[in-house]
């Protein structure tokens, strides 16, 4: 019996899809440069069961991963993005548009955003608005009056006279990455909001109100360090007079080299982190495609080793790499919806 047109497409469409199965045999992971080294521990830790390969971690970056991820299913196509941010509404339906239908969203923990220096150097007490102060495109005029114009701040004393009197030099992540986002949202909003006429302008003009805050200087005094963490941290070691900003982990894992500044009298540890205090922190997450789960070996697998309480619990392996672990019953809800790969809504905007 001769088979329909549509008929042989099917058939040809399902051998590519089993061909194109065969063609990667490894978990394939983009993302975040915060949630890379947990990532990387799990993928190790993964790969020893000798159960499937060890999966491909790459860092780059929140924004660069979300790209990624949301271009197309398909073997050419992560299976997993990490994110040091919540997904955007943007994002969401871009995934949509390219088919990437099914997201699963899986939380993992917290981490505090770190504004460190050599321990060599006195350690900085910062509020948000030092922070913006030193740091954001457009201040308000310090002759007075409502306008704004450009930073003219060039050391810390400038922008308090209780802070150092050296050349402010801050090295941080570029406008892909996840942490930039996050500092921009946690640390220069909310010291740019100290200022009532600048608050205000939020309820008239959205848009003015997050250029104005969320602006940082393009004069050469905060340096796009990439996507490698590391290399701020080698950078701060050589000039103690620069700070850093970067995850907590990477303070954690060099605290012989580098201090975290306090921030609102708050330093940066475990617990002032995962108890809110320690204002510059955030929720980090990873993205599963669902559509690629039984297709590549071990996604579901995956998963569940990194939401379980011996990875993701307050004592489990990736408390040494520096994450902040879920309360206990947040993570029984998270590793119950990831073993379940239940799609996420659409986020709100």
């Amino acid at each position: 019996m001769r088979k329909s047109p549509i008929a042989v497409a099917v058939l040809l469409a399902a051998a590519a899809v089993s061909t194109q199965a065969l063609a990667r045999d490894a978990i394939s992971i983009v993302g975040s440069s915060t949630v890379f080294p947990f990532s990387t521990a799990v993928a190790e830790n993964f790969g020893r069961s000798g159960k499937f390969k060890t999966p491909k971690v790459e860092s780059t970056g929140t924004g660069g991963g979300m790209k990624l991820f949301c271009s197309g299913v398909g073997v050419d196509f992560p299976d997993i993005t990490n994110a040091s941010r919540a997904m955007k509404a943007s994002e969401f339906d871009g995934c949509q548009e390219k088919g990437v239908k099914e997201i699963v969203e899986v939380k993992i923990g917290f981490d505090g955003i770190a504004i460190a220096n050599s321990k060599k150097s006195k350690q900085f007490d910062l509020t948000l608005k030092d922070i913006w102060l030193a740091l954001a495109k457009n201040v308000p005029d310090p002759k007075g009056g409502d306008g704004v114009v450009a930073n003219p701040y060039k050391t810390w004393k400038d922008v308090n006279p209780a802070l150092p009197d050296t050349k402010i030099e801050v090295l941080g992540p570029p406008p892909t990455s996840g942490t930039r986002d996050a500092f921009a949202e946690l640390a220069m909003e909310g010291g740019c909001d100290s200022f009532p006429a600048i608050k205000a302008i939020k309820k008239a003009d959205e848009k003015k109100h997050k250029a104005i805050c969320h602006g940082i200087r393009e004069d050469g005094v905060y340096v796009e360090a990439g996507e490698n963490d590391n290399l701020i941290v080698q950078k701060l070691v050589a000039n103690p007079n620069a700070l850093g900003i970067f995850g907590y982990s990477f303070l954690e894992q060099n605290a012989n080299k580098i201090q975290g500044s306090k921030v609102g009298g708050v330093v940066p540890t475990y617990d002032a982190i995962a108890s809110g205090k320690y204002p510059v922190s955030r929720s980090l997450y990873f993205y599963v495609k669902k559509g690629h789960v039984g297709t590549i070996p071990g996604i579901a697998e995956y998963v569940a080793e990194f939401t379980s309480d011996k990875a993701f619990g307050e004592e489990g392996y990736l408390a040494d790499k520096g994450l902040i672990a879920l309360p206990k019953a947040d993570r029984a809800k998270v590793s119950a919806a990831a073993k379940a790969m239940t799609p996420m809504a659409k986020p709100a905007k």
